[in-house]
């Protein structure tokens, strides 16, 4: 038996709608583009919420728990998986 809660079905951060809090659960993103999503914060466990969806498929505007913002391109998004976070 694991020691590890169970998790909920996870989906990415692309699906995120706005205001949503998600917890990251795994990131399937490799070299820079990687080494950039953990020197921003966005690894796994740290929650994060949507803040802004950029038109015609532009990036999203997201907080990190620690108080980062920035922007995450949609083809990042959606390497990020993600589990919403009980309010």
């Amino acid at each position: 038996m694991s020691d590890r809660p169970e998790r909920t079905q996870s989906t990415t951060l692309a699906s995120a709608t706005l205001g949503q809090r998600v917890r990251v659960v795994g990131a399937r993103l490799e070299g820079d583009v990687a080494a950039w999503i953990a020197a921003v914060g966005l690894h796994e466990g740290e929650e994060v919420v949507v803040l802004r969806r950029a038109i015609l498929g532009g990036p999203l505007h997201v907080r990190t728990a620690s108080g980062g913002e920035f922007a995450v391109a949609q083809e990042i998004a959606a390497c990020l998986d993600v589990v919403e976070v009980a309010s």
